[in-house]
C-alpha cells in the first residue's frame, strides 16, 4: 500500500486506470500520454516493436526525449500502455477480417451448448487483436493482466466458461492455452510475411528428404503441405482453434458426474437467442457485415483525421521553434 492508503500499483498500471498524477503544465501542442501511446503504436504497427523507443515516439511528436518522461516514466512503461490500448482490438467479437476462420464451426445451438461459439468467439477478437498489431507477440510477460482492457479481455474468456464443470484451475488453463496459440501463430504468420518461403528453399527441401531417410515427412512434403505461406497459417490456426474447442468438449463429456450446468438466466438467454438469429437470418448477417464495413470506414476516417491533425500540429511546432531561432 502507499502511503495515502492506495494500493501500490506499477506506474503504467495506475495510469491505465486514471489513478497516477499527471502533469500539470503540459508543453505547447498538448503533448499526452494517449498521444505519446498512440504514436508508439503507430510505429510498432509499421516497422515492429524493435524501432520504438522512448527517442523515436519523442522526435516524430516533434519534443524532445525528456518531454515524454514527464507522461510515462520508461520504455517499459510504454509497452505496458501500448499492450492495454491494443487490447480494445479483442473487445467486441470478431470483425470481417476474421469471419473466415468461422467458416463451418458448429456452434452449438441449444443453449447447453453455447460455450463453444462464445469461446470461438473469444479466440478470434485474440486473432483480430494480434492481425492488427503483430508486435503483440513480441511484448514480454511479466506477471498477469492489471490494466482494464487486459482484465476485460480475460473476464470475456471466463465468461465464456461460465456453468461449465470445470475448476478455476482449468478454466485458467484453457484461457493461457488459447492465448499462447493465437500469439504463437500470429508470430508464424508475421515471419513468413517478411519472410516467404520460396522456391530455393522447396528445391533444397526436395532434394534433402528423400523418402528412404524420411519416409513418413516425404509425403507431407509432397502434398505441399510442409513448406507453408502466410495464407496458409490461416488454415492451420482455424484448425487449431477446432481442437481447443474439441478439447474442453471431451474434458466436458468425461464427466458424467457431474451435474449439468444451470440454465442461463433470462438475459443469458435472450442473447443465446439473439446469437442464434444473427446465424440462421441471411438479412440479419448482411445487415450486420454493413455495419461493420461502415464502423471499418469510421475508423479508417477517424485514423486519417488524426494524422492530418498530427501533420497540422507539426507544422505549428516547427513555426514556432524557427520563429523562436529568428
Amino acid at each position: 500500500m502507499s502511503d495515502d492508503g492506495d494500493p501500490a500499483l506499477p506506474h503504467a498500471v495506475a495510469l491505465a486506470w486514471g489513478l497516477a498524477a499527471r502533469p500539470q503544465r503540459p508543453p505547447r501542442g498538448e503533448l499526452s500520454t494517449e498521444r505519446i501511446v498512440e504514436r508508439a503504436i503507430e510505429i510498432a504497427d509499421a516497422e515492429g516493436l524493435g524501432a520504438v523507443s522512448m527517442a523515436r515516439v519523442a522526435s516524430t511528436l516533434g519534443y524532445t526525449t525528456m518531454s515524454l518522461y514527464r507522461y510515462v516514466t520508461s520504455k517499459d512503461d510504454l509497452l505496458q500502455l501500448m499492450q492495454e490500448a491494443a487490447g480494445a482490438d479483442a473487445l467486441g467479437g470478431p470483425t470481417d477480417d476474421v469471419d473466415e476462420l468461422a467458416e463451418g464451426d458448429a456452434v452449438g445451438t441449444p443453449v447447453a451448448h453455447a460455450w463453444r461459439g462464445e469461446l470461438r468467439a473469444w479466440i478470434l477478437g485474440l486473432v483480430q487483436m494480434h492481425r492488427a498489431h503483430p508486435w503483440l507477440a513480441d511484448v514480454p510477460v511479466s506477471g498477469p493482466p492489471l490494466t482494464p482492457n487486459a482484465l476485460r479481455v480475460a473476464d470475456s474468456g471466463f465468461r465464456s466458461l461460465r456453468g461449465l464443470p470445470l475448476s478455476d484451475e482449468e478454466k485458467v488453463g484453457v484461457i493461457l492455452f488459447a492465448t499462447n496459440l493465437v500469439a504463437v501463430y500470429a508470430r508464424m504468420a508475421r515471419d513468413l510475411r517478411a519472410a516467404p518461403p520460396d522456391d530455393h528453399t522447396a528445391r533444397a527441401l526436395d532434394e534433402l528428404v528423400s523418402a528412404e531417410q524420411f519416409p513418413y515427412l516425404r509425403p507431407v512434403l509432397d502434398s505441399g503441405a510442409y513448406v507453408g505461406a502466410d495464407s496458409e497459417v490461416e488454415t492451420d490456426v482455424a484448425f487449431a482453434i477446432d481442437r481447443v474447442l474439441d478439447g474442453v468438449a471431451g474434458l466436458l463429456d468425461g464427466r458424467h458426474d457431474v451435474p449439468a450446468p444451470e440454465a442461463p438466466a433470462p438475459a443469458e438467454g435472450e442473447e443465446a437467442r439473439r446469437a442464434e438469429l444473427y446465424r440462421t437470418d441471411k438479412k440479419l448477417r448482411a445487415a450486420a457485415k454493413r455495419r461493420r464495413e461502415a464502423e471499418k470506414k469510421l475508423r479508417e476516417e477517424l485514423k486519417r483525421e488524426r494524422e492530418i491533425l498530427r501533420e497540422a500540429e507539426r507544422k505549428v511546432v516547427e513555426a514556432e521553434r524557427r520563429a523562436a531561432e529568428d
